[in-house]
């Protein structure tokens, strides 16, 4: 307590109970079965297994190894690549002359080893010519879809979220199709599997403009994956039948000489029946309807260039 203000001060925080492995312990042990084979797997195909050990956290084995790059590709579920990235990066790489940061990789059935977190390093290597990759070979297949999680080489924008979620829940569904609500961690938020559904059939959607609404009338189903992906088409149908309408308005807007980046929002904010409701939550589809039927009723002639300069939010993408 502070002698002067009588008031306590900041409470400190408990350090963390000590868990896991010491340094000499990584290498101690022996591997098992499926490690082994898996290093003679990297080796058969040409690669070189460089260490073998355990994390430092969870004693999981792991296999730090050389792979031939051309049998390296990205999991075919994440986000596209970044060509301005991809150069910056393989420029960096270029003048240092080292390849300092390994990728992480599970094998496939085909032999082919993905990497969920190391596309842009992986397309660097390549665009410089490089004949092999360092990379940590992770031995249980299913932590593929897990490590995107951990993925973060660049900042996401809302079209690049959706469409890494959309793409990991219909490789899932093959893979693994447990109840959709099952996947928290993996999919981040249920809006990005509706709004990615809608970028993969309008690469010009503008996601943006409509995730504050879905934030909060969505939610995971209880359906497994196959059966959920079926209703969240319905519901990009739905979605994608509103934006039609906006952009109907919008348009009616620039025949009346206004013009802004922020035209759509300022449409969706105007017909967004949760605006004024701080926390209030909703029904997918009913409010997706409630907000078609107001968009065709939006009357452009009663809007002020005021009331649109104000404006603001996602713009246009």
């Amino acid at each position: 307590m502070n002698a002067k203000t009588g008031k306590r001060g900041p409470r400190k925080k408990k350090a963390p109970e000590a868990r896991g492995l010491t340094a000499t312990e990584l290498l101690g042990g022996h591997a098992p079965a499926e490690v082994i084979e898996l290093a003679m797997q990297i080796e058969g195909q040409g690669g070189s297994v460089l260490a073998t050990y355990r994390d430092p956290l969870g004693g999981h084995w792991q296999l730090l190894a050389g792979l031939p790059i051309e049998l390296v590709a990205p999991t075919p579920y994440q986000r596209d690549l970044s060509e301005t990235h991809l150069k910056r990066l393989a420029n960096a790489i270029d003048q240092l002359g080292r390849f300092l940061d390994p990728v992480i990789t599970v094998r496939a059935s085909d032999g082919t080893y993905w990497t969920p977190n190391g596309n842009h390093r992986l397309a660097a290597l390549k665009a410089l010519g490089a004949r092999s990759i360092v990379a940590l070979v992770v031995p249980d297949s299913t932590v593929a879809h897990r490590i995107l999680v951990l993925n973060t080489e660049k900042a996401h924008n809302v079209r690049e979220r959706a469409l890494e979620v959309i793409r990991l829940a219909k490789g899932l569904a093959e893979l693994d199709p447990r109840p959709e609500k099952e996947f928290l961690v993996e999919f981040e938020e249920p809006a990005l599997l509706t709004l990615g559904l809608c970028y993969q059939e309008n690469g010009r959607f503008a996601g943006g403009v409509y995730h504050p609404v879905l934030k909060r009338i969505d939610a995971f189903l209880d359906d497994k994956l196959p059966r959920a992906l079926e209703r969240r088409r319905k519901r990009a149908e739905r979605l994608l039948k509103l934006d039609e309408v906006v952009g109907e308005a919008v348009a009616a807007l620039k025949e009346k000489g206004f013009e802004s980046p922020y035209l759509k929002a300022f449409v969706v904010a105007r017909i967004n029946p949760l605006r004024f409701k701080r926390g209030a939550r909703a029904e997918f589809d009913a409010t997706i309807e409630g907000m078609t039927a107001a968009a065709r009723k939006f009357d452009v002639d009663k809007i002020k260039a005021s009331q649109v300069a104000r404006a603001g939010g996602a713009p246009e993408e």
